[in-house]
C-alpha cells in the first residue's frame, strides 16, 4: 500500500511488470537519460521518464516558451508563456515537482557540432532521445549515438501522424540507413502543416517506452521496427528493419561523422512554430548580457532575465512580418523573431548585436 512514509512505493505498480521488476527498477533509478528538444515530443517523454524514475534527467532546449506551444508541450503552463521562459528550465522546474527525488539539469542551448561531445562526457547519458524538429540536429544526434555508442530512441510528429525507432550502434541500422540525410528542398513543418498534441503524445510515449527498456536492462526487447501512424485515419504500420543497415551508410557502416564532425561556423536554423530564426556566430562562446543591454536599450525596449536579454526593437524592418523581438542568451545565440528570412536575420543581428 502506498504511503508518504515509504516514497520508494511510487514504483511499486511499474516494478510489477514482469519485463521490470525491482532490478530493472534499481537500474532506471541509477540511469541517466539526455533529452534533447523540450517541445512537445520532449516535454511528453521527459514527464514519462520522471514519473518513471529516471536517476537523472538531462533536457536540452535552445527556445523559450510561447503561447503556440500550449496546446500540446504538455510541462508548460500560461506563466512560462508570459514570461517567455526557457523552455529547459520550465520543464525542469515542473519536473522537480512531479518528482523531487530525481536530478534534473536543464541546459539552454542548441546542440551542435561544437558542443554535442563535451555535452555527454560531461553527463553520461545511458540513452539519447531525439526530440528535436530539424534534420540537421537529428543526424548530429545519430553521428554522436553511433560514434560513442550509445542508444538513440528517436521520434517525429508532424500534423497527425508521426514515427519513431530506435538506432543500436553495431546492431540495428542507424537514422542514415533509413533517411540517407536531410531533405535537399524544404519541407512541411508545423508551421505549415501544424500539428496536433494526441499525435505527439503518442509518439513520445513510444520513444520514452523503448528508453525505459534501454535504462532497465532490457535492452534485448528494444524494437528493430521503425513504427508509423495516423492518429487521424486511424492508421498504424509496422516496418521490419532487420534487413534495413546499409553497407554504404556513410555514418555506421563506413564511419563518417560528417554532422558531428561540422565545423562551428555562424549557424542559422528557422524555428518551427516560432516565426523565428537562431542565429549562432562562429567562435561566440558567452555574451556578456549586462553589456549587451546597455548597447541595446537605446534601440529599442529591452529587459534582463536571469539567463536572458529580451526586448523589441524600436525600428520595424520593411521586408519583415511584424515587430522584431530579440532574445539574448548567455551562450551566444539570439533568437530574432518577426522573420522567417534567414537573410533579414543574419542583417538584424550583424546590425544589433554584432557580426
Amino acid at each position: 500500500m502506498y504511503s508518504e512514509d515509504h516514497p520508494a512505493d511510487r514504483y511499486h505498480r511499474q516494478a510489477l511488470v514482469p519485463d521490470i521488476g525491482p532490478d530493472g527498477q534499481r537500474n532506471i533509478s541509477s540511469s541517466c537519460a539526455m533529452i534533447v528538444g523540450v517541445g512537445a515530443l520532449g516535454c511528453a517523454a521527459a514527464d514519462h521518464l520522471a514519473r518513471a524514475g529516471v536517476g537523472r534527467l538531462i533536457l536540452i532546449d535552445r527556445d523559450v516558451v510561447e503561447w503556440t506551444n500550449l496546446h500540446r508541450q504538455c510541462l508548460f503552463d500560461e506563466q512560462d508563456a508570459r514570461e517567455h521562459a526557457p523552455k529547459a528550465l520550465a520543464a525542469a522546474r515542473r519536473l522537480s515537482r512531479v518528482n523531487s527525488a530525481i536530478s534534473i539539469t536543464p541546459e539552454v542551448t542548441d546542440l551542435t557540432p561544437r558542443n554535442a561531445r563535451s555535452m555527454v562526457d560531461r553527463h553520461r547519458p545511458a540513452v539519447l532521445l531525439d526530440s528535436t524538429d530539424n534534420f540537421q540536429t537529428r543526424f548530429l544526434m545519430n553521428d554522436l549515438a553511433v560514434r560513442l555508442k550509445i542508444p538513440l530512441a528517436y521520434a517525429g510528429v508532424l500534423a497527425t501522424f508521426g514515427m519513431a525507432m530506435t538506432v543500436m550502434a553495431g546492431s540495428t541500422p542507424c537514422l542514415r540507413c533509413v533517411f540517407d540525410g536531410p531533405p535537399t528542398t524544404p519541407g512541411e513543418t508545423c508551421d505549415t502543416a501544424g500539428v496536433i498534441g494526441p499525435a505527439a503524445g503518442f509518439a513520445a510515449s513510444m520513444q520514452a517506452a523503448e528508453a525505459i527498456k534501454i535504462l532497465a536492462g532490457r535492452a534485448d526487447a528494444v524494437s528493430n521496427r521503425l513504427v508509423r501512424f495516423d492518429l487521424w485515419r486511424s492508421t498504424h504500420t509496422s516496418i521490419d528493419l532487420s534487413d534495413s543497415r546499409r553497407a554504404d551508410c556513410p555514418c555506421c557502416s563506413e564511419g563518417r561523422y560528417e554532422f558531428l564532425d561540422g565545423e562551428a561556423a555562424d549557424t542559422a536554423a528557422t524555428l518551427c512554430g516560432r516565426g523565428a530564426v537562431q542565429i549562432w556566430p562562429g567562435g561566440v562562446a558567452s555574451v556578456d548580457l549586462g553589456s549587451m543591454l546597455n548597447r541595446l536599450s537605446p534601440h529599442g525596449s529591452f529587459s534582463l532575465t536571469p539567463v536572458t536579454l529580451r526586448g523589441t526593437l524600436r525600428e520595424t524592418p520593411a521586408d519583415a512580418d511584424g515587430p522584431i523581438e530579440l532574445t539574448v542568451f548567455g551562450d551566444g545565440r539570439t533568437i530574432v523573431r518577426g522573420t522567417t528570412r534567414v537573410d533579414l536575420a543574419r542583417s538584424i543581428h550583424a546590425r544589433y548585436i554584432g557580426s
